[in-house]
C-alpha cells in the first residue's frame, strides 16, 4: 500500500501570530555602575531629598518657612507671604521653569531626567534598597528564578515593607508643605487626620511605591511626555550620550595582548556591559534612542572596562553629533554649544529674572478691593447730603500689623462718616465699611470718579490708592 502523502493536498489552515498592542515587559535588572557620573548622581540624590524632606521642618517667625497653606489660601517661603491675587509670580515661575527645561534640554538632552527627575531620582533609592536587602544582580535574578521558600519570602517581605515606610514617609512630607507639618504629625499620632489629608498622603505614597517600586523604566518609556518631544529640542550641537562607532567597530571579544587592528577589531570588545547598567535597557551602541534618560551610566561602566583592557576611555561619552562626525575637540564643542538658541535662553531667562525680582523687591505689602454697596446706589441723608456704603477688604500681607488711615477724593466736599482707621493683624485679610457723603451738587448724575486711599500709619510708604465711582441720584 502506497503511503506516500498526497503532495498536492491542501496544507492545513495555520493560525495567525498575535497582534501585540505593547510589547511584552521584561523586567531590567539594573547593576550598580559606579563613577563620576555615578557619584553626581549620589550627590544630586541626597540635595534633592534633603530639600524636599527636611525643608518643610524649617522655620520663620515661628511658623513653618516653607508652607503653601490650601485652608487659607496663603503661601508662605521664609519672609514672604503669597495671596492668590499674586498669582502672576507663579506664571512667571513656570515660565522660567519652561525656559530652564530648554535651555539645559538644548545643552545637554535629558540631563534633568537623568539627574534630578522625581521618577529617576526614588527610582534610585527604591533600587540603592532593593540592592542592600537582596544584593547585587547576579544575586536578585537567581533569587526571582529560584523557588519561593522561606529566606524568600523574608527578604522580599523587607524590602517592601522598606519601600512602604519610604512611600509612606514621602506622601506625609507633600502633605506638609500643604497643612502645617506639627498639625499634621500630631493629628497623625492621635489618629485624627482629616478626609482629605489622607486622601493625599495615601494617594501620594501609592504612587510613589508603584512608580519607582513596580514601573520605572515604564514610566520613562511610555508615560512621560518628555521623553516623546524631546527631540524637537534637539540639534546637532546638543550633548548627549554617545557611542563612537568609528572607533569601536567592528565590536568583538578579543585576547589580552592581542593588537586588535590587526585582528580587525574596533576598541567595543563587546562586553554588554553598557546594556547591563541601563535603568530603562537599551543598548546606547544602537545609536541615541527616545528611551535614554541620559543617566551615563553606561559611560562609566564603558570608561572601567576600556581601564582594564588598557584602551583610552571615552567610547561611550558626553559627546554632539557634529563633534562626532567631525572628530571635533573639547574647544570645538564648547565653542558648538554656546549658539544662538542657548544665548536666547539665557537672556529671556535674566530678563525676565531681573523684572520679576525688581517687582518682588518692590512689591507694596498691602492690597486693596474697594466694593461699593448695589443694593442701595445712592440715598440722601437728613442733613440733604448724597451718601454711599462702601466695603474695603484690605490685605496685609506683611507678618506684622498694621494701622491704616483712610481718605477719600475726587469730589468737592467728598468726606468719610465715621472712623477713618482701621488695625489689620499680620498677614489677614479685614473687611472695612464706610460711608462716604458729599454736598447734593458736588458731581453730576450717575457714576463720578473717587478715590481711596489707604496708607499705614507706621510707613507712609505702604500706600494704595483704589479708584471707585461715587453714584449720585
Amino acid at each position: 500500500m502506497n503511503s506516500t502523502p498526497d503532495k498536492s493536498a491542501t496544507p492545513p489552515p495555520q493560525t495567525p501570530a498575535p497582534i501585540r498592542a505593547f510589547e511584552e515587559h521584561k523586567v531590567i535588572y539594573a547593576k550598580r555602575a559606579r563613577g563620576l557620573f555615578d557619584n553626581w548622581r549620589i550627590m544630586l540624590v541626597i540635595l534633592t531629598q534633603a530639600v524636599f524632606y527636611g525643608g518643610l521642618w524649617l522655620e520663620w517667625n515661628d511658623r513653618q518657612a516653607l508652607l503653601f497653606h490650601l485652608v487659607e489660601r496663603k503661601f508662605y517661603i521664609f519672609g514672604l507671604v503669597f495671596w492668590p491675587q499674586d498669582v502672576i509670580y507663579l506664571a512667571i515661575l513656570l515660565i522660567l521653569s519652561a525656559y530652564a527645561l530648554f535651555l539645559v534640554t538644548a545643552i545637554a538632552g535629558r540631563l534633568f531626567c537623568g539627574y534630578a527627575c522625581p521618577q529617576t531620582v526614588y527610582t534610585q533609592c527604591f533600587m540603592w534598597i532593593e540592592n542592600w536587602v537582596e544584593g547585587d544582580r547576579n544575586a536578585r535574578i537567581k533569587m526571582d528564578k529560584g523557588p519561593m521558600n522561606a529566606r524568600k519570602i523574608r527578604i522580599k517581605a523587607t524590602k517592601h515593607f522598606l519601600w512602604i515606610i519610604l512611600s509612606l514617609w514621602t506622601g506625609f512630607t507633600l502633605a506638609g508643605y500643604f497643612s502645617p507639618v506639627k498639625e499634621l504629625a500630631h493629628n497623625l499620632v492621635t489618629w485624627n487626620l482629616g478626609g482629605w489629608e489622607t486622601f493625599w498622603i495615601f494617594f501620594y505614597a501609592g504612587f510613589t511605591y508603584l512608580m519607582a517600586g513596580y514601573m520605572r523604566e515604564q514610566v520613562c518609556k511610555h508615560m512621560c511626555p518628555y521623553a516623546r518631544f524631546q527631540s524637537v529640542m534637539f540639534d546637532p550641537d546638543t550633548l548627549v550620550i554617545s557611542y563612537d562607532e568609528a572607533r569601536g567597530e567592528t565590536r568583538g571579544i578579543r585576547k589580552k595582548g592581542v593588537d586588535p587592528k590587526a585582528a580587525g577589531l574596533g576598541d567595543c570588545v563587546d562586553c554588554g556591559q553598557c546594556v547591563v547598567v541601563c535603568p530603562t535597557g537599551i543598548d546606547i551602541r544602537n545609536g541615541l534612542q527616545y528611551e535614554c534618560i541620559g543617566c551615563a551610566a553606561c559611560v562609566d561602566v564603558c570608561d572601567q572596562v576600556m581601564d582594564k583592557v588598557g584602551l583610552p576611555r571615552g567610547l561611550v561619552r558626553y559627546s554632539t553629533e557634529n563633534a562626532m562626525a567631525q572628530k571635533l575637540d573639547k574647544a570645538d564643542i564648547i565653542s558648538h554649544i554656546i549658539r544662538p538658541r542657548i544665548l536666547l535662553y539665557t537672556v529671556i531667562m535674566i530678563i525676565i529674572t531681573i523684572i520679576s525680582g525688581w517687582f518682588l523687591a518692590n512689591r507694596i505689602p498691602l492690597k486693596v478691593d474697594v466694593l461699593r454697596d448695589r443694593s442701595t446706589l445712592a440715598r440722601e441723608a437728613d442733613d440733604g447730603q448724597i451718601e454711599n456704603v462702601y466695603s474695603l477688604q484690605i490685605m496685609n500681607t506683611e507678618e506684622r500689623a498694621h494701622r491704616y488711615k483712610i481718605t477719600v477724593d475726587g469730589l468737592p466736599g467728598i468726606s468719610i462718616d465715621g472712623s477713618t482707621e482701621v488695625e489689620v493683624p499680620a498677614a489677614s485679610l479685614q473687611s472695612f465699611a464706610t460711608v462716604v457723603r458729599v454736598p447734593p451738587d458736588a458731581g453730576q448724575k450717575g457714576g463720578n470718579k473717587i478715590h481711596f486711599e489707604i496708607k499705614a500709619e507706621a510707613n507712609p510708604d505702604i500706600q494704595v490708592r483704589e479708584k471707585t465711582s461715587f453714584m449720585m441720584p
